[in-house]
C-alpha cells in the first residue's frame, strides 16, 4: 500500500497489465515477437521494448545512447524519434533477452511502487523531460502500458481485460480529449451537442455540450437534441481514440446519428493520442 490512496489505484491499474502483459509474451517462440500490432510500426517486441524502455526511465535508468536508423517511416517528429531510441535499440534482441530483461524490470518497478512516499503532487519528470505530477505520470503509465496490452493482444489474438483496471483508467484519460476533439479539431457549431453512447464491456454515455464561445466541456447528462450521436462498442472507442484505426476501417461498427458532415469530420480527429 503506497503511502497516499490516491495513487493505489494507478498502481493496481499498472500491476494488473504488466502482470498481463508478462503472461502474453512469456510462451511466444522467435516468429511470434515479430508480429505485426496496432501501433504505427511496432511489431509486438517493439511494444515489450517500450515497455521496458519507459519503465527503466521511470526508474531514473540513463537512457541508451544510439543512432536511429534513417529509414523508419513512422518516426516523423521528436516524439515518435524520442520514443523510438527505446524500441530500436532492442530491435534484435532475442526471445529470452526480452523476457528476462521485462521480468527483472517489472520487479524493480514494483518494489519502486510499494515503497513509494513521495506526495502525489510531487513534480517529477515525464516521457519527453516535461515536469508531471507523480499521481499524473503513474495515472499515464497505467494508462499507456493497458493501451499497449491491448495491442498486443490484438497481434497475437487473444483479446481480454477490456473491463480491467486499467480499461477504467483509460477509459477517463481518453473522454478527457473528447472535448477538443469535437470543438476545436471538427469544429462542432456553437451551442450544439454530441452524444457518445458507447456499449459492451464498459458501458457508458457522455455528451460534449459546445458553447457560444465554441469550447467544449463534458457530462454525462444526456442531451435532448444533439448535433450528432455516435454509437459504437468500447473496444471499437478505444481503437479510435487511440489511433490504432481510421473510422473507414469500423464504419460497420459505428452507428451515427444527426448531421453527417459532422459526424465524418469528429471521428476523423477521433485520436487523442500523440
Amino acid at each position: 500500500m503506497t503511502v497516499h490512496p490516491s495513487l493505489q489505484p494507478y498502481a493496481d491499474a499498472w500491476t494488473h497489465s504488466i502482470e498481463a502483459i508478462s503472461e502474453l509474451v512469456l510462451p511466444l517462440t522467435e516468429g511470434e515477437w515479430n508480429r505485426a500490432t496496432p501501433c504505427p510500426g511496432w511489431s509486438v517486441r517493439d511494444v515489450v521494448s517500450h515497455i521496458i524502455g519507459i519503465e527503466c526511465e521511470m526508474l531514473g535508468d540513463p537512457r541508451p545512447i544510439h543512432t536511429l536508423p534513417r529509414d523508419l517511416r513512422h518516426v516523423v517528429d521528436e516524439f515518435t524519434r524520442y520514443m523510438e531510441v527505446q524500441v530500436d535499440v532492442r530491435r534484435h534482441h532475442t526471445a529470452p533477452e526480452m523476457t528476462s530483461e521485462l521480468e527483472y524490470t517489472v520487479i524493480r518497478r514494483a518494489r519502486q511502487l510499494r515503497n513509494e512516499k513521495r506526495d502525489p503532487s510531487t513534480t517529477v519528470r515525464g516521457p519527453l523531460g516535461d515536469q508531471v505530477t507523480l499521481e499524473q505520470a503513474l495515472r499515464l503509465r497505467a494508462f499507456d502500458v493497458w493501451i499497449h496490452e491491448q495491442d498486443l493482444r490484438t497481434a497475437l489474438g487473444a483479446p481480454g481485460n477490456l473491463d480491467s483496471p486499467g480499461a477504467h483508467v483509460a477509459r477517463d484519460i481518453l473522454l478527457a480529449g473528447l472535448p477538443k476533439v469535437v470543438a476545436k479539431k471538427a469544429g462542432a457549431p456553437a451551442n450544439s451537442a454530441i452524444v457518445l453512447d458507447v456499449h459492451g464491456p464498459l458501458e457508458f454515455m457522455r455528451t460534449v455540450r459546445v458553447d457560444a464561445e465554441g469550447r467544449g466541456t463534458l457530462d454525462s447528462t444526456p442531451s435532448l437534441g444533439p448535433a450528432v450521436t455516435l454509437v459504437m462498442d468500447w473496444e471499437t472507442y478505444v481503437r479510435l481514440a487511440a489511433g490504432r484505426v481510421r473510422p473507414h476501417a469500423v464504419a460497420d461498427r459505428v452507428k451515427t446519428e444527426g448531421d453527417p458532415e459532422l459526424a465524418d469530420a469528429i471521428l476523423g480527429a477521433f485520436s487523442v493520442t500523440p
